[in-house]
Order: C-alpha cells, then structure tokens, then sequence
C-alpha cells in the first residue's frame, strides 16, 4: 500500500486500523466467518506491509549467543573427567556467558546445547553412613507461635524478577496501534483543561434513573450527559468540529456538516490483552436525548458482541474518551488524523484535601464532587481560545445553563422539574435553625397540593410543577439534600436526609396515583390514610406481576375474539379499560382470603361481557350464545333483554385457593341506577346473615363509568345514605 493511501486508510479509520486489519486476516481463512458488510471493502483491500524479517519495529532483531563453557580456575578442560588427585568436590563449570538482549528460541535447531553435566568419579564420591534408627516421635510437636506480637513483618514485596529478558516481536493489532500512535505525533495538538462541579448532574441523574425504575426500565450514565452537552456545545463552536487536510498539497481545513461523535470503547480479550475500538454515533446533533442514549447503547452493545460495520468506523468528526471510569483523574489523549478535538472526561470524586472527610461533613461544608474535562485538539485549525470556550460552554450545559437539562427531562418525559443549580444559602446560625420548620411545610404541602403534581393523564405529556412544591420556596437548596433534619418520624426514623424526604413524599403523593385528603377534619382518618400512603414505594412481586398479565391477557383475548366473530354487534367493549379486571381480581382475592361470604359488583355496560366471564364464572359458551341468537331455555321466548344487561351468580377462587361467592347485578340502564339498588341486595344479604353491628362480611363493589361519579345525583345520594344507620353495609 502507498503511503498516501494508507493514509487515507488511517484518516478513515484512526484507532480502529488494527481491527480492520485482524477481520481481513479472518475474511482471507473464512470469507463467511466475516460479516457480509464487509466483502465489498475487502475486495481490494491490502494490509500494511510488515517489516521484513528478521527485523523488529524496522531494526535488525537481537541475536543470541552462548559463550563456550570456562572451566573455574584451576579445573581441567574436560569437566567430566576425574580431577588429578582426590578431594571433597570436583571443580564445576561456570555458568555460561549471555548477551544483554536475548530472543527465546523457536525451532529445536535454534535451542542451545546443553552444557556437560559433570560426573562425580567414585574418589570423589560421598561415603554413606549406616542409617541410625528413627527417634520416637514426640506426644506434642512445638507449634508456632501465633501471637499477633511474634509476627515477623514483611519489610518487601516477593519479586519474581525474570531470568532473561525477552524481546517480544508486536503483530496484528499491537503492531498498528503503533502505526497510530507514529502517526498521531504528526499532529500539532495542545489541550485545555476545565474542572466542572459534578453536583447538580447527579442530582438530576437519580431524579431521572429513579422514573426509569417505575416505569420501562434502563438507566442513564454520567457519560451519556457529558457527550449530549459535548454535541450540543458544538453548536455554538462549531470550529471544534473541523478537520485538517491538504488540497493541490495546500493546506485547508474542512467544515463538517454533521456531529459524528466518536466513542472509545475499552474492549477485554479472552487472553486478557485490551482492545480500543472507536466508533461513532451518526448525525448526532440531530437527536435528541432519548434518541442520543438509545443510540450510544446501540453502538457499545454491538462493539461488545463484534457486530460493528464499515460504516460504524468512517468519518468521525469528535471523540469521546472517559478513563474516569477507572480512576483516571486527568489525561492528554492522542488525536488521531482527520478529526479536530478529543474530549477527555476524568474521575468524579471529591477534591483530594477534602477526601478525608465524612459524608456528613462534606455536605455540610457544601462541598461537591468534581470532574476534569480535557479538550486535546489540532492546533493547526483550532485557537486556545476557542477550546477553551467550547469547555466553558459544556461545563456549563452540565450546570443546567441554557435549558440543558429541561431539554434532557423532556426527552426521558420526566414529568418533574429539574433540579437548578443555586448557591448555598447557609448564612448564619438562625437560618439553620429555622431549616427544620421549613421541612415540616415541606411536608404539609406534599401532603395538600402533592395530587397537582402526579401524572394521571396517560395519553399528554407535561412537566409538572406547583410554587409550594418547589424546595427553594421553602429557603432550600440542592445543597440540603444530603443534609440530615428532625422529621418527627416521618420516614419512620427520627432524623433523615432532604433526599430521602423528598423521594418519600414525591412516591406517595406525586406518581400514577393523586390523593387530596387533607380537607378530612377527623384527624384519626388523616392518620390512617398517611400511615397507607407513606409506606414507600416496593416493586411489585414478579408472582403478581405475572398474575396481571395472565389476567390482561385473558381480557384482551376475549375482546380480539368477539371483534373478529361477532363483527357489528353492540358489546360495550373493556378496550382500552383492561386494568379493571386485574383490579377487580386483586379485591376478589383479598375478600377470599379474609373469608368474606360474597362479593356483590354493581356496574353499567362498559366491560360488563368481559367482568361476567373472567371473574364471575359466566361461561364462554353462554356468552357465545346469547350473541348467536339463541333463545334462553328457562323461558318461553327469551328473557326480552341484551346479553350486556344481564348479571349472574358463581364462586371466585383465588391464587392461594380460597373462595368466596360474586353476584352481579343485572343493570338494565346505562346510568348509575343500580347503586342504591345493589347497596339495598347487600343490605339484606348481612342482615340474613347476622353478625352483628359490625358484621360486614357481604362486600359491596360499586363501578362508576366515565363522568358518571360527578354528574349523576344518584350517586350522591347513595353515599349521603351510605353511613346511615338503616342503609349502612360497612363502607
């Protein structure tokens, strides 16, 4: 390959050269054993050159060689041969000469002979003694000592130093990391250096990885945010963009149109060597930030299972390094040909003269974790200054200037505010004083406005917020959130941080679920509802959750049925309810297993079909008949109603086995007109029972369809009637 064409080839690839390199090398042994992406590119492909041999890195290798054996002083040349008069040892040979470098050998024909062994003559041979008998072992053999004092302390490291040194020759892709590197110092480079406070994205990480956990899973990275404010900041330099090039062997610079952010990607071989693959997110500017991070995964997720193309590898504008992730505090990374910048992002730790201080301590002194960003660009087309406006800009995209991350919320469709960035307000010693006061209002105001913020409405997304919500309307700050503060038991212990406060108070009043409860003026049923309330969040067991979506499904299937069989005909389909029959099987099971006589449902038509034969016990077949249009037995010409007016009796079993018996209603309207009827059947079925003022053990399920709560009177006037003494059913 010519020079100017490898580097071309290097320009295209940069760090990835070695790994084209090795798959060609495997298309060459197995063309099927490469991905079909890359038969066209290796077509006409020709790897560099290697050195020719007997050479290492282009000098002549080391060669070894073993100097003849020299007797010692004083000893005859033969070493094998008996010494001229007898004494206690033969002379030895001397250890064999050899040069400072030495190559191991490779071939038996290139091995070494071995030196004479000397023979012992029988003068020289060591009378033997008769063995004496052995002793009598002893009952108690000395121990030793295990006393932590009679420890002998190591004074060094067990060094297993190598004999020889060894020259080992670098191939494959060893061998063009070294053409990299060679060719990256023909780039003029400087770097500028940035050390930006990590608090607030970390604040606003867990605000963000804490949603995900509730709902479609996944997590978001400190890299993730580190390379959307990389790309976004391109945008107002767009310099750090460029790339350097010669045209007519002139200088010039080229302006790129798109951002394709490079990844380095620290990849571990079986053998335990490591990899580097670089490659690069398309277009990545025109993304979002949900639509950044699926691609980032998208691009190390193949990385790490081979799957990477041609394409994956060409024409990176910008690259992102984070050897932070193993400690690395700060580093000046190699800018490889056609690419303008390299971000390098350090370690997030707290400053070295604070690192021997509690966690207590730092927040209290208000300290915060920082991280170092480095910019290692090419000096021929990019000034100091404007690299150290592009690290300026990014450091403060992660301090949430600009919008940044309300844009980054909006996209992960957090439906809650950021969290600003602010200066400490600690000023004086009353002010902290006063700070336990502001988190009882804190409370109380969770507690009364909590339902304005919780996310009820499935289908539209906002960001939710409320002024009394907002810590700092309470004089508080991101800086108090790892603070501890008296809370009076709230969190079920006596002090606790804002964090844990606040992460308590947004999962019982702020998710899928509003509750306004505080208008109560018995306050024993404000203390019952926050004891239920305030219990935290817990993931719901993977039993149940399979439990659900047996139930979902067997909704759903029902309804897919009865629209493809029964095509036109009036059912009031569950479409788009199906949560209900879950539901209803959770309160069934629960009346089961707490041994409650019956269960009585009143509902309109909406899912009644699907209510009747999934919970029921209303059979598939019955069902099925009434919509084929056949006539009820127990009558002379049909009962004259519609099968989605009708009710019916049959026994629920739960998971664990328990039973307990369900009525339906039959409602023959679709307004709330069953309500007080079905209070009235639960009625007299506890009084037939009779247990007493207190017996309540026919349960009663009122189900109200679509606005029907809050427009028909007839609902008001049942729970007006609900608590009196001759119509009560103990709820």
């Amino acid at each position: 390959m010519s020079q100017q064409a490898d580097r071309d080839v290097r320009s295209t690839f940069g760090a990835n050269q070695w790994l084209v390199d090795e798959l060609y090398e495997q298309y060459l042994a197995d063309k099927d054993s490469v991905d079909p992406a890359w038969w066209d590119f290796f077509a006409d492909y020709r790897p560099r050159s290697e050195a020719p041999s007997g050479q290492v890195n282009g000098r002549p290798a080391a060669t070894t060689t073993e100097a003849p054996a020299r007797p010692a002083d004083g000893a005859p040349a033969d070493a094998g041969a008996p010494a001229p008069s007898a004494g206690p040892t033969s002379a030895a040979p001397a250890p064999p000469s050899r040069a400072t470098t030495r190559t191991p050998p490779t071939t038996p024909d290139d091995r070494p002979a071995p030196a004479s062994r000397a023979v012992r003559s029988p003068a020289q041979a060591t009378p033997q003694t008769p063995r004496e008998p052995d002793a009598a072992v002893p009952v108690a053999a000395a121990q030793p000592p295990t006393a932590s004092y009679a420890e002998q302390p190591q004074a060094r490291l067990d060094w297993d130093a190598a004999q020889e040194e060894v020259v080992e020759r670098l191939r494959g892709p060893a061998a063009r990391v070294v053409t990299n590197m060679t060719a990256s110092l023909e780039i003029p480079t400087a770097t500028s250096v940035r050390t930006v406070p990590a608090k607030l994205m970390v604040d606003n990480r867990i605000v963000i990885n804490n949603h995900l956990a509730r709902g479609r899973g996944g997590k978001v990275s400190f890299t993730h945010l580190i390379g959307y404010a990389v790309v976004e900041a391109i945008a107002d330099v767009p310099v750090m963009n460029a790339g350097y090039t010669e045209e007519d062997g002139k200088p010039a610079v080229v302006h790129r149109g798109q951002v394709n952010l490079g990844l380095a990607i620290d990849l571990a071989k079986p053998d335990g060597t490591r990899q580097l693959l670089v490659p690069n997110i398309k277009n990545a500017g025109a993304l979002d930030f949900g639509q950044f991070v699926a691609a980032y995964e998208d691009v190390v997720r193949r990385a790490r299972t081979g799957r990477l193309t041609v394409e994956d590898f060409a024409d990176t504008t910008i690259t992102l390094t984070n050897p932070g992730t193993i400690g690395t505090v700060h580093s000046v990374p190699r800018l490889m040909p056609g690419q303008g910048t390299i971000i390098g992002v350090g370690a997030m730790d707290y400053p070295a003269e604070f690192q021997g201080a509690s966690e207590e301590q730092l927040a209290r002194m208000g300290v915060s974790k920082v991280l170092t960003l480095t910019s290692t660009y090419d000096h021929r087309i990019i000034q100091g200054a404007q690299s150290g406006e592009f690290l300026r800009i990014v450091g403060a995209k992660l301090l949430g200037e600009g919008g940044f991350y309300d844009r980054v919320f909006t996209a992960m469709r957090v439906p809650y505010e950021p969290v600003r960035w602010v200066r400490d307000n600690t000023v004086d010693h009353d002010t902290e004083l006063a700070k336990p006061a502001r988190i009882a209002e804190l409370i109380h105001a969770y507690r009364s406005r909590g339902h304005l913020m919780a996310e009820t409405d499935p289908l539209a997304y906002r960001q939710r917020k409320h002024p009394d919500l907002d810590i700092q309307s309470h004089g508080l700050t991101l800086w108090d959130l790892d603070r501890e503060f008296p809370t009076a038991g709230f969190t079920g212990k006596p002090r606790a941080t804002l964090r844990e406060i606040l992460g308590l108070l947004r999962d019982s009043y702020c998710r899928t679920v509003g509750v306004e409860y505080m208008h109560l003026q018995d306050p024993r049923q404000r203390r019952w509802l926050q004891e239920r309330l305030e219990s935290g969040y817990a993931r719901t067991p993977r039993e149940d959750q399979l439990r659900i979506l047996r139930r979902l499904n067997a909704a759903e299937a029902f309804e897919t049925f009865l629209q493809t069989k029964f095509v036109g005909q009036k059912r009031f389909s569950l479409e788009g309810g199906e949560s209900l029959i879950p539901l209803l099987d959770a309160i069934l099971s629960r009346a089961a297993e707490n041994g409650l006589d019956e269960v009585c449902i009143g509902m309109s038509h909406r899912g009644r079909l699907n209510v009747l034969t999934n919970l029921a016990g209303k059979s598939y077949a019955q069902v099925f008949a009434e919509f084929e249009g056949n006539q009820d037995p127990r009558s002379v010409q049909g009962s004259g109603d519609v099968k989605y007016h009708l009710g019916t009796e049959g026994v629920f079993t739960s998971e664990s086995g328990a039973t307990t018996k369900v009525y339906l209603a039959a409602n023959p309207s679709h307004l709330e007109a069953v309500d007080p009827v079905l209070e009235g059947i639960v009625r007299a079925k506890q009084d037939r029972i009779d247990l007493g003022g207190d017996g309540f053990s026919v349960l009663p399920i009122l189900i109200h369809g679509d606005a029907a709560f809050a427009g028909q009177g007839v609902v008001t006037e049942t729970i007006n009637l609900s608590q009196l003494r001759g119509y009560r059913t103990g709820g």
